[in-house]
């Protein structure tokens, strides 16, 4: 079973969006757009034991958090998830309440009029709802889940018309233990994913054991109640006859031999949930600790040794996996190999990352690109590559893909001393108190290189469908570019061809000769110095110097020298103009978007 589509209204801080998913899916978008509103409507839906925590939902789950009747109408939270890929059990489980699924539009195949005949046709899918509203009269806020299919209007003179999910069926927590739906939340992994507590990673274990081996929670308390803390050789014994004797002077006690005890526990399941801890032990040391005196990478890995244990549980392919961040306190090779597991072992995975190790693990049409506007509506695209890119040329850029993908916006270049170049001058430009400049960085803006000046436009139209803001910038090519591919420099925000023919001619050109001697002076004792080329000599003129900073550049192309030329300049009026000047139309072209207050953006897109 799997996640195909998630509708969203009211909820948080998108007023109304859908996201489309296609098994393995990555979500990506910038801070605040609704990444993990996302996956809490997922849990909403599916989660088993959400509705049993207490609120469901709150004032601020409502968009803009307005959730008081307008115009005599009250507000509701409508969250729809379709299911595809039912197993034959959930079919006849869910009969009644299946519809088709139209893969070709993503959408129910009934919905268009006459389509009767394509209304048969296509998979079995399961529509269902959770709705969440507000009850002036209690003065709280309800939430229930309901399957979405088949809708009976009720009678609108009835007071059932006005209930919440009115004219639904309940999708009930044994319905949604079917799907599978399991939500892991990286900041809250510590205190609660590997308690006992309902809901929790090892409460979903013992129950799906508890299925096999009997009822695992009566055993415990039947073994806890033989427990005997007072025994006659304790310390304890002689408190407990103490106490009886006092007890017995005020209070009639039952005639049993010990009316007084002390046991470990209250011995009711909700206690026991509470105070139950799992002790780990971990190498060098040979002493268990509680849980959560673990690191907190050792949490996550813990968790995820779980996940897999509840895969197993539950059967190949049958879990839809939710998940965020699984890059926090995890290094690189860790990342990769938590990503490897649950695709090959979760029936969907659904990811959120800012980490480009959890990004290239994914093909390109399963991440699915998020983006919010002002007026809080939610749209989501896959990322689509152009018939005519070659499927080598991502792969042998993956990484940088990756990093692209989190970015605000690209700027791509063609070589890697413009990627070295580009990022120094921005940190001249900000350190510069007479220049307003908000660094690359900063900016979210991710430098590509192209490895190519004739490649540099062939991924304006790759960037541009993920609806970043994209920005080309090359040398002046040697022959000109076919046809094609300069069409494709027309998807670029920005395009810019410099009127040099390496980037080494531009630097030696436009940075002061005062600059380059600096230069020189600074790179002659490092020990990759190109010594073929010479070195600065007292009264050598300034063709000269050019000439010799021109070779140096030449000769270690790629190696950070010509970084280390721009380090040398004290300020914008140092820099190169060609490459400073656009870093800074860049700049204003990405300055008003970054106006809005950030502190309400998050508040609103969490």
């Amino acid at each position: 079973m799997k996640v195909r589509r998630l509708t969203l209204q009211h909820f948080r801080g998108i007023s109304r969006g859908t996201v489309l998913l296609d098994g393995h899916s990555l979500l990506v978008g910038s801070n605040s757009v609704g990444k993990s509103t996302v996956c809490e409507a997922l849990e909403l839906i599916l989660g088993p034991e959400r509705m049993f925590r207490r609120p469901v939902i709150d004032e601020y789950d409502f968009h803009g958090a307005r959730y008081q009747p307008v115009d005599g109408q009250l507000p509701e939270i409508r969250l729809e998830a379709v299911l595809t890929g039912l197993s034959p059990e959930a079919e006849r489980r869910f009969g009644p309440h299946l519809r088709r699924w139209s893969a070709e539009r993503a959408d129910f195949a009934d919905v268009v009029p006459g389509a009767l005949e394509e209304a048969d046709e296509g998979e079995w899918c399961l529509p269902v709802v959770f709705l969440g509203r507000f009850d002036p009269q209690e003065d709280d806020f309800f939430g229930g889940t309901y399957f979405a299919h088949p809708e009976n209007v009720p009678d609108d003179l009835t007071e059932e018309a006005a209930e919440l999910g009115a004219g639904l069926a309940p999708f009930r927590r044994e319905d949604k233990r079917l799907c599978g739906f399991l939500y892991l939340r990286p900041n809250r992994t510590g205190s609660r994913a590997l308690t006992f507590q309902r809901g929790s990673l090892l409460d979903t274990i013992v129950r799906l054991e508890s299925e096999r081996a009997g009822p695992l929670w009566e055993k415990a308390l039947t073994d806890l109640a033989a427990v005997a803390v007072a025994g006659e050789d304790s310390g304890f014994a002689k408190i407990r006859t103490e106490v009886r004797e006092r007890v017995e002077r005020y209070l009639s006690l039952a005639t049993e031999p010990d009316p007084v005890d002390l046991r470990v526990s209250e011995l009711t399941r909700e206690h026991l949930r509470e105070v139950l801890r799992l002790f780990i032990a971990t190498q060098p040391g040979a002493h268990g600790v509680p849980f959560n005196r673990l690191s907190t990478g050792s949490l996550n890995l813990l968790v995820f040794a779980l996940l897999t244990y509840i895969a197993e549980l539950k059967g190949d392919h049958s879990v839809i996996f939710a998940m965020e961040e699984p890059e926090i306190a995890l290094p690189p090779h860790a990342q990769r190999r938590l990503v490897d597991s649950v695709i090959g072992r979760m029936g969907q995975t659904i990811v959120t990352s800012h980490s480009p190790y959890v990004i290239e693990k994914f093909e390109p049409d399963h991440i699915v690109v998020l983006g919010r506007d002002e007026a809080g509506v939610l749209r989501s695209s896959p990322v689509v590559l152009p018939a005519d890119f070659k499927a080598k040329r991502y792969r042998d850029n993956r990484r940088q893909f990756a990093e692209a993908v989190l970015s605000r916006a690209v700027l791509v270049v063609e070589g890697a001393t413009e990627a070295d170049v580009f990022p120094a001058v921005a940190d001249v430009l900000e350190r510069d108190p007479a220049v307003d400049y908000l660094h690359l960085d900063l900016a979210g803006v991710t430098v590509f290189d192209a490895q190519g000046d004739n490649c540099v436009p062939l991924f304006a139209p790759v960037f541009s469908s993920m609806g970043k803001p994209v920005y080309g910038v090359h040398d002046t090519p040697v022959r000109p570019f076919p046809e094609e591919v300069t069409a494709k420099a027309a998807d670029f925000t920005r395009y810019k061809v410099i009127p040099h023919k390496g980037i080494e001619g531009l630097l030696t050109e436009e940075i002061p000769v005062a600059v380059q001697r600096r230069f020189l002076t600074s790179v002659a004792g490092r020990t990759d110095y190109p010594d073929k080329c010479g070195h600065l000599c007292e009264g050598m003129d300034d063709a000269a110097v050019r000439t010799l900073a021109w070779q140096v550049l030449k000769a270690r192309k790629g190696d950070g020298y010509g970084a280390a030329l721009i380090a040398e300049c004290s300020g914008r009026a140092e820099l190169p103009a060609s490459v400073a000047d656009f870093l800074l139309q860049i700049d204003s072209d990405l300055r008003p978007a970054t106006a809005p207050d950030a502190s309400r953006d998050e508040a609103d897109g969490a």
